[in-house]
């Protein structure tokens, strides 16, 4: 297949094109900001949110920009008063069906809607509020979902079948589990990459910071940390802290000032888990036993090779991962009365992953 080639007219400026999928992208390139809610380049087109739309200069035709090919010598505008108003307009009806605890939402400071509606001016809303009421679902250890924060955005939908295949939740009217069942008893693996799609407090990760805060607080309790090695990337990116810097010492010193007694790093149950498996590898091997090995790290995996191909359940490693791992050496180290002092233990993974 041939990849589309040529130059198209944006706002004024001349933008060469070469294997770009959109014309979204192409706007993209020009450097602009294009609104949207619904396009990640991973996931199909759904085209859905029309925040994306631009105008023909030629036709006066308006389309979504995600779903429009690069055409040579097409010449656009993207923002335009009349586009401007149309934007206004879809982001009046959503909020006009939305949630609009704001102060209280999870997503609060970082939610895409009200970005967008603080960026586009929207400072009133004309239409009566016509939020639905459903149950918030809480079923699930990792996920919560909120459908009254729910744009209809299908972005959740889609990462879930798309990208990774197992199409726990589904949109008809609404975004739902199959038969309206609670999360914990579909096909969720609890990955936790709708959550990362989701622009509004819709989805969100279960947490357990009330209970770590009441253990910190009792004297009679020893708090220990392990922190996964990606942990200090994402820490370092939130704070803006330069790239390839080693932030381990800060986040260390800020835990042990939070009140953890003690700090340690998952990659050492990594090794251990290293250790492990090319140990049942090799015993396999030696055994006959049928192969391949397949390595029980992650708890999302393992949970979808389970539900989804049972025939391969037998061929993952009988591991924990590394963090289940660490978790029972922190336990059998401080059972010892002389270190424990007479102290329950509360060991607190800080992890990147939602599953475990």
């Amino acid at each position: 297949m041939t990849m589309a080639k040529g130059i198209m007219i944006v706002d004024g400026q001349r933008v060469p094109f070469d294997g770009e999928k959109n014309v979204l992208s192409v706007i993209r390139k020009a450097g602009i900001d294009m609104p949207t809610f619904c396009y990640y380049s991973e996931l199909s087109v759904h085209g859905a949110c029309r925040m994306c739309i631009v105008e023909n200069v030629k036709t006066g035709k308006i389309d979504a920009s995600c779903s429009m090919e690069p055409r040579d010598g097409l010449e656009i505008r993207t923002n335009t008063a009349r586009l401007l108003r149309h934007r206004r307009m879809i982001l009046e009806l959503m909020l006009a069906s939305h949630n609009r605890d704001c102060t209280t939402c999870v997503k609060s400071g970082e939610c895409h809607l009200l970005e967008l509606a603080h960026r586009m001016g929207v400072d009133r809303i004309r239409f009566k509020n016509r939020e639905a009421k459903y149950p918030i679902d809480e079923s699930s250890p990792a996920i919560v979902r909120n459908p009254n924060k729910c744009i209809l955005c299908g972005d959740c939908v889609r990462m879930c079948d798309n990208v990774q295949s197992v199409n726990a939740i589904d949109f008809d009217t609404h975004i739902a589990c199959a038969f309206e069942r609670p999360l914990a008893e579909t096909t969720c693996v609890n990955c936790g990459q709708c959550r990362v799609v989701c622009p509004t407090g819709a989805i969100s990760i279960k947490t357990n910071i009330d209970e770590v805060w009441d253990a910190l607080a009792d004297p009679n309790t020893i708090v220990v940390a392990q922190v996964a090695p990606a942990v200090r990337v994402a820490l370092g990116d939130k704070f803006g802290i330069p790239k390839g810097e080693n932030v381990m010492g800060k986040l260390v010193n800020a835990l042990h000032r939070l009140g953890f007694h003690e700090v340690y790093d998952t990659t050492y149950g990594a090794d251990l888990t290293v250790i492990e498996e090319a140990e049942e590898l090799l015993e396999r091997i030696s055994s006959g036993a049928k192969g391949p090995l397949f390595t029980s790290c992650c708890p999302a995996w393992v949970k979808f090779c389970e539900t989804r191909y049972p025939e391969l359940a037998d061929n993952i490693s009988t591991c924990r991962s590394p963090q289940q791992m660490f978790g029972a050496v922190i336990r059998e180290y401080y059972r010892n009365p002389e270190i424990n002092q007479g102290k329950k233990l509360v060991s607190v993974s800080i992890m990147t992953c939602t599953a475990k």
